[in-house]
């Protein structure tokens, strides 16, 4: 191909993402680990709970298999106050844990029911997770965990909705509710809406910072440098798709 024809080969602009649905009053995100959301989208977090919305987290594992130095047993309850600490930082309150092992999750009825149960407590119309294919833009191999858990969160945000699906959760008094609107996939690599993420940026880089431990067991570099730099190169990336605003992104599923 010769210089003037690759100088006139037009660029493809990206489609452009669409503002976030604001129509709804509670979101309940679930993901695998503490520092997911965190990573994920906590600058959104801290948006809407500004906006007087209700989030709730849920978390599958405590992430007692994150740090190498330290045994499950002491990293688990670590990583749970880290956890509780960052929610609080963007206006969450709630922090429940499901207890599956951090590492093996499985997909399966019995992570489906565990989330459909969450679901039904606390009857969300915005469900949130974490990027659920098997890779971070076909650069990077995710997580089993990842995968898994967010998998498993799209199916439940359907099977909360049927009496006939884990009729024993009924039995425990919890009915059914149809009430999930859409699923917002954070991290993914096919984003069709996005929050401002100027509000909330330095709120999130505080929460971020709260998995002091984590971090500090991830990386050498000093982490308020870490964290700062990781959250506003990812926000910066999507402003080209979002009027020049810098964004968190979400793939998002209606129902």
């Amino acid at each position: 191909m010769s210089d003037q024809e690759t100088e006139s080969t037009p660029r493809q602009v990206p489609a452009q993402l669409r503002p976030m649905p604001e129509d709804w009053q509670r979101a309940l995100a679930v993901v695998a680990h503490p520092d997911d959301l965190e990573y994920g989208c906590s600058a959104a977090v801290a948006a809407w709970t500004d906006a007087g919305r209700e989030v709730v987290y849920v978390l599958a594992t405590r992430g007692e298999a994150g740090i190498d130095g330290l045994a499950p047993a002491v990293c688990g309850p670590l990583r749970e106050r880290e956890q509780r600490a960052s929610a609080e930082v963007v206006g969450v309150s709630e922090v429940e844990f499901l207890d599956h092992k951090d590492g093996v999750i499985e997909y399966g009825l019995g992570l489906r029911r565990d989330i459909a149960a969450a679901i039904r407590r606390h009857r969300p119309e915005l469900v949130i997770t974490l990027n659920h294919r098997d890779t971070w833009g076909g650069v990077a191999w995710n997580t089993p965990d990842h995968v898994a858990v967010g998998r498993a969160t799209l199916d439940a945000a359907g099977d909360a909705g049927n009496r006939w699906i884990f009729p024993e959760l009924t039995e425990q008094g919890l009915e059914p509710w149809n009430g999930v609107r859409w699923v917002a996939v954070a991290g993914s690599s096919g984003p069709t809406h996005a929050v401002d993420a100027t509000p909330g940026l330095e709120r999130a880089v505080r929460s971020l910072l709260e998995h002091r431990a984590y971090i500090e067991a991830l990386t050498d570099k000093d982490p308020e440098e870490y964290c700062r730099t990781f959250l506003t190169e990812n926000a910066q990336a999507a402003a080209e798709r979002f009027g020049g605003v810098p964004a968190v992104t979400f793939e998002v599923f209606g129902r």
